[in-house]
């Protein structure tokens, strides 16, 4: 079946766009998808789970760029991208979402290395450009985020406490951080460090800054890999990780001083709404294997086939409608992003960030329902989709920070609507 554009944002897709997305359609159904076993199969045992890429998605890469499908999440804000609106973006990285494991990978935009090439390429200098930048942009080497720490409440990032210190002509970096994407990856080249340059600062929002730290600085210590209801996510991984006495040269600031706030609700604006239309492919996918699950005639209870008991139907009706509507959420945040941009669009942003996470769970849950005991084993991807998709409700913000932000935003609106008010109580008092 041939992915069909919304006929909602038909007209706001271009044709290099439509091309684009047929490719991708066919690269993710007849390529990545079928290389989902080989990928696993392909995975280090013991000692070498840390140190082995698959090399089967290098192949995949390989392809994804003679197809055209690479980079594709840069929007036309930067020249280093696609050219692409997020808009048709987000129709892309809804196909990708059904390979959720490799296609994103595969055509180079992946987390959370999107995250950490959109700074570099708005707010990095032409020197850290070209050091990092452009590795990544070329899939060569792999990048990290380090912003959460064990030791804090890290959905309010202000507590923070890693210290960035200032000391002649370096940076001297001490802390601990934990839930690290991407830090256990043989090709993980650099982190991003958020931490406190200036804890005195009255404003709390200045305390932060964010430095480049190359991998293989001395000081730095991968503890661990965490895992997530027992998946590890080999290589990549989501690693603890200390800094002790960690120098890096003035030069590896990103911005300024204490601009690290301003940097990451940069970074997070976009990326928190690729996280989501990821979702979206992933909980399609949830739905058609529970369809094939439903219809299979070797598989019946109680005399019938499963799909025709009502409470499966009625299964299949919510999650059909369930998904719909979390792709107008992604779609329109994608389109107020593009018409004026992260900042403005935070309610739409927070609103999908905050819905469609949980919709994919709901979804997911239906189908391993549907599947039995095979639904929660590693025989089918539904498991490992539902743990992705459990970590996406605190990932980027978790989702009661979301859904108290979108009522601030709200309630912003309460006077005009008083004002309104006034004016009809007037208007009725006279009939």
């Amino acid at each position: 079946m041939v992915y069909m554009i919304p006929s909602l944002i038909e007209d706001k897709i271009s044709p290099r766009a439509k091309n684009l997305i047929e490719k991708l359609d066919d690269f993710v159904k007849n390529d990545c998808v079928p290389s989902e076993a080989l990928y696993y199969a392909q995975l280090g045992r013991g000692e070498k789970r840390w140190k082995v890429v698959p090399p089967v998605i290098e192949q995949l890469k390989k392809k994804a760029q003679s197809l055209g499908l690479w980079n594709l999440f840069l929007s036309k804000d930067y020249p280093e991208g696609a050219n692409l609106s997020n808009l048709e973006y987000s129709v892309m990285a809804e196909i990708m979402g059904r390979s959720i494991r490799i296609a994103p990978e595969a055509t180079n935009c992946s987390a959370p290395d999107t995250g950490n090439m959109e700074v570099f390429a708005k707010y990095g200098t032409p020197e850290q450009k070209s050091r990092w930048l452009v590795p990544l942009l070329r899939g060569e080497i792999r990048s990290a985020f380090a912003m959460t720490e064990p030791n804090v409440a890290s959905s309010d990032a202000t507590n923070i406490a890693t210290s960035i210190q200032k000391i002649g002509n370096e940076y001297v970096i001490n802390g601990r951080k934990w839930w690290i994407s991407g830090a256990g990856d043989p090709r993980c080249a650099v982190y991003l460090v958020m931490g406190k340059s200036d804890p005195r600062n009255q404003k709390l929002h200045r305390q932060q800054s964010l430095v480049i730290v190359p991998a293989n600085t001395e000081g730095v210590q991968v503890i661990r890999p965490l895992t997530v209801f027992g998946y590890d996510d080999a290589p990549e991984g989501h690693c603890e990780i200390t800094f002790k006495d960690v120098r890096v040269p003035l030069e590896n600031i990103i911005l300024g001083e204490g601009r690290g706030f301003e940097i990451i609700q940069g970074r997070l604006g976009p990326g928190r709404i690729h996280h989501c239309m990821r979702c979206i492919g992933a909980a399609e996918r949830g739905l058609d294997l529970m369809l094939a699950r439903v219809t299979d005639p070797s598989r019946r209870t109680f005399g019938k086939l499963i799909a025709d008991h009502g409470t499966v139907k009625a299964d299949i009706a919510k999650s059909r409608m369930e998904i719909d509507q979390a792709r107008f959420l992604v779609l329109n945040a994608a389109h107020m992003i593009d018409k004026v941009g992260a900042k403005r669009a935070m309610k739409e942003i927070g609103m999908a960030k905050a819905i469609v996470p949980t919709v994919l769970l709901n979804v997911l849950d239906r189908s391993m329902q549907a599947h039995g005991a095979a639904g929660v084993s590693g025989d089918t991807p539904l498991a490992y989709m539902y743990a992705a998709g459990r970590t996406l409700r605190f990932a980027d913000g978790p989702d009661e920070v979301h859904i108290q932000q979108i009522g601030k935003l709200e309630l912003r609106r309460a006077k005009e609507i008083k004002e309104q008010n006034e004016v009809k109580s007037i208007t009725f008092s006279k009939l």
